[in-house]
């Protein structure tokens, strides 16, 4: 039996560099606590290229360096777009007491008894290596421009999973003949499993993903070690190989609001006919998400933090209003309302207004016909804007504008000077426009 560590998704990055700096060491020290005897990074250390000398680099090289001070650690490439081809290079030159391998090509590696990594030279060993303690099938990410290439774009999704199935079947004799000898036997790959659950709770169902269960269970490992899904979920079944397991262990930290689940990293014990595997947490963030349909109400967000401990958590409030209103809401008095978090983010979704225009207005011979139409269409009182066009029509501006300081009605405008009275509010969803 061996005891191996498994981190994923440590998405070092600027952006990301405390949490995942906090999260990666509070999970090196319980690993060491439990005494992993074996490390599995599986995928994306890092969150985007990164300079060796930047500051997340940095911690990063170190807390590998420490983790290889305890026992040895396997890397595996993640999403290019996280760890760009080379990023995981300078790792196998830490030089810390025990090695690093780097898994950036599809191969078999050997942890001997000795401590030592011991790759095959092309996709598979030929025979169990003698004196292996646990046998590794890696399988980076798959390059899937390169498949699109020679395939096509639209068929290289299924042809990618299509061959990596018929590659997990193809480590099964190699699988089998290491159980024989009592090497427990391990897969390490980094990608989406059909049916697995995001991060945010959505189901991942499509035709665009690498694995299923059942192409990894056919592998004939017995535990199956993923990375690139950063929520903790796992797969286990009871076959003629013994008790099989696949897992990811999330994302080491909570980097986006939302995120449901634990965060961890995972312990699993490894034998040549069972695996089992429990989530250890680690210290990731509290988001909370306080949510309003439409304009926050301020009496709702006090009861919601006097309800919740907001104190060192990230807090982020949605609402939605229309165009109109948005001027309505006041972001010092939530943000005074969560003086407690350790961050606050504001989210306001604005509703455009939708104007409608009214068909056919603009060939109308004349203004007062255009009017009529705009208030049928607005669902608002022609005669008074009529009133009120006779009224400019016939009069002078001056009597107009004298008869309206006095107060007085002009004389066959109707009531065309009261129209704060007598005229319904413009709708905010249809305001057409009038061509004159």
């Amino acid at each position: 039996m061996i005891r191996i560590a498994h981190f994923s998704d440590l998405h070092y990055g600027t952006k990301n560099l405390t949490e995942a700096d906090r999260c990666f060491g509070a999970a090196i020290d319980r690993a060491i606590a439990l005494g992993a005897e074996a490390a599995v990074i599986s995928g994306d250390a890092t969150d985007h290229g990164l300079d060796m000398h930047a500051p997340a680099a940095e911690r990063l090289l170190a807390q590998v360096r420490r983790l290889a001070d305890h026992c040895p650690v396997l890397m595996l490439q993640g999403t290019f777009s996280h760890e760009p081809p080379g990023t995981l290079a300078i790792f196998r030159l830490l030089g810390g007491r025990h090695p690093v391998y780097v898994a950036d090509r599809i191969a078999q590696v050997a942890l001997t008894a000795h401590g030592e990594w011991l790759p095959s030279t092309s996709w598979c060993f030929d025979g169990v290596p003698a004196g292996a303690r646990a046998l590794f099938s890696c399988i980076p990410t798959v390059n899937k421009a390169v498949v699109a290439a020679t395939v096509g774009a639209a068929e290289a999704a299924q042809a990618v999973g299509e061959h990596l199935a018929l590659l997990l079947r193809g480590y099964a004799p190699a699988h089998r003949a290491a159980r024989r000898q009592g090497v427990p036997t391990i897969g390490v790959s980094h990608g989406t499993v059909f049916g697995c659950v995001s991060e945010h709770g959505v189901p991942m169902a499509g035709f665009d993903h690498e694995f299923t269960t059942g192409a990894l269970f056919g592998a004939e490992t017995q535990a199956f070690m993923l990375g690139h899904i950063h929520r903790h979920q796992a797969w286990e079944q009871e076959s003629r190989v013994g008790r099989q397991c696949i897992a990811y262990p999330g994302s080491i930290g909570r980097f986006h609001y939302g995120e449901e689940g634990e965060k961890g990293f995972l312990l699993w014990e490894v034998d040549a006919d069972q695996a089992c595997v429990i989530l250890e947490p680690t210290p990731a963030r509290r988001t909370i998400d306080i949510v309003f349909e439409g304009k926050p109400d301020l009496d709702a967000l006090r009861t919601a933090v006097t309800q919740q401990d907001i104190a060192g958590a990230f807090v982020r409030v949605r609402w939605t209003v229309a165009d109109e209103d948005r001027h309505q809401v006041d972001r010092a008095a939530i943000e005074r309302l969560l003086e407690g978090a350790a961050e606050t983010k504001l989210e306001g979704r604005i509703l455009p207004v939708v104007r409608t225009r009214a068909a056919g207005i603009s060939q109308l011979a004349n203004l007062a016909d255009k009017v009529r139409v705009w208030a049928q269409v607005t669902e608002a009182r022609a005669e008074p804007l009529l009133a009120c066009l006779q009224a400019l029509a016939s009069q002078e501006p001056e009597a107009i504008a004298e008869r309206v300081l006095r107060g007085q009605e002009v004389p066959d405008g109707g009531e065309c000077l009261d129209t704060a009275v007598t005229l319904p509010p413009p709708r905010a969803d249809l305001e057409p426009a009038l061509s004159f």
